[in-house]
């Protein structure tokens, strides 16, 4: 089954159908690829610079919110100039078979599981931060330090630059697809683990909250309300990614079973989901972080205000040179 991809987007993830089903294959509209690119890598490179800009978000939390918005905006990018591709190919401006295309595919696909995997890191290191910042408030700061904070980011970015090449350069390998469907399932597993644990101590600290003295009790309630941030943002992926996961793990268990066809046949609403991922998550730092949203509002202030004095005075300008005419 062919997905919108130059080649074979993510040829682990896709094969050709061996077997007759009933089941139509899904197509979504390129123009519907090339919107949700556009929103999500303009909403997570946003977010990205808001983290920058502002100090007050220059925090262990922000930092992997700042790679998570990260990894979205290579996710978002790779799609999108995949799909730009496929209008010039579709224009016959471009050959799918060359190599030149096929390698720049290969590039596209390397970012997007490199994304996969950075979500789920990043998801992990954020749940790290929230145990730590409930159940260790006093030690916080000396546990997350900005120093720990990067070593832990540039450990993140190098394993999974790596994963992801591997992964496109060994895809026809079994092993590969296992790595991705077990990395995907283990990750959920160990955060659904932690998410018990922490919420069943935090119900046991609960009534204690209030009684603690000064910062300790304020870096617990929002350490609290953090991992319910951390809640919606898990959710959101495992609906988003869950459904190409399990494309996946269709293909090795019953390539040619036509129940699994069918599945297998919706594929490229699967991709719209996956995209989807990165347009929803901004929405939600910007609705769960008042300073995220006052960093966004005096973003576009500045902008508006750039805006309007570049517009006065080129009107100025104009104003003098016809005087002086």
């Amino acid at each position: 089954m062919e997905s919108p991809s130059l080649g074979s987007d993510l040829p682990m993830m896709s094969s050709n159908k061996s077997q007759v089903t009933d089941c139509p294959e899904v197509v979504i509209p390129i123009q519907i690829f090339l919107v949700i690119g556009f929103v999500s890598l303009s909403e997570n490179l946003l977010v990205v610079v808001a983290v920058i800009h502002n100090k007050n978000l220059h925090s262990p939390m922000y930092c992997f919110i700042c790679s998570l918005a990260a990894f979205n905006t290579i996710s978002s990018l790779s799609k999108t100039w995949e799909n730009i591709m496929l209008v010039f190919r579709d224009a016959g401006h471009l050959n799918s078979r060359g190599a030149p295309e096929l390698r720049i595919d290969n590039v596209m696909d390397t970012l997007l599981c490199m994304s996969f995997v950075g979500s789920i890191f990043s998801f992990l290191a954020i749940a790290a931060d929230r145990y730590i910042t409930i159940f260790h408030a006093l030690h916080y700061h000396t546990l997350m330090t900005m120093r720990r904070t990067a070593a832990i980011l540039t450990t993140i970015w190098v394993l999974c630059s790596v994963s992801g090449a591997l992964m496109i350069r060994f895809f026809e390998a079994a092993a590969v697809k296992i790595f991705f469907v077990v990395v995907f399932f283990t990750a959920l597993l160990f955060i659904l683990l932690l998410y018990v644990h922490m919420f069943l101590l935090a119900r046991y600290h609960a009534s204690r909250i209030a009684a603690m003295p000064g910062s300790a009790g304020h870096n617990r309630r929002s350490g609290l309300k953090g991992a319910l941030t951390l809640t919606i943002l898990l959710g959101v992926f495992v609906v988003c990614w869950a459904p190409l996961s399990l494309h996946l793990l269709i293909i090795m268990i019953c390539p040619e079973n036509p129940y699994c066809e069918c599945y297998r046949s919706l594929f490229q609403l699967h991709v719209v989901l996956l995209m989807s991922h990165a347009v929803v998550d901004p929405a939600i730092y910007a609705y769960r972080s008042a300073e995220l949203r006052n960093t966004f509002r005096k973003m576009f202030l500045c902008s508006t205000q750039a805006q309007n004095f570049i517009k006065d005075t080129c009107e100025c300008s104009i104003s003098n040179a016809l005087q002086r005419a």
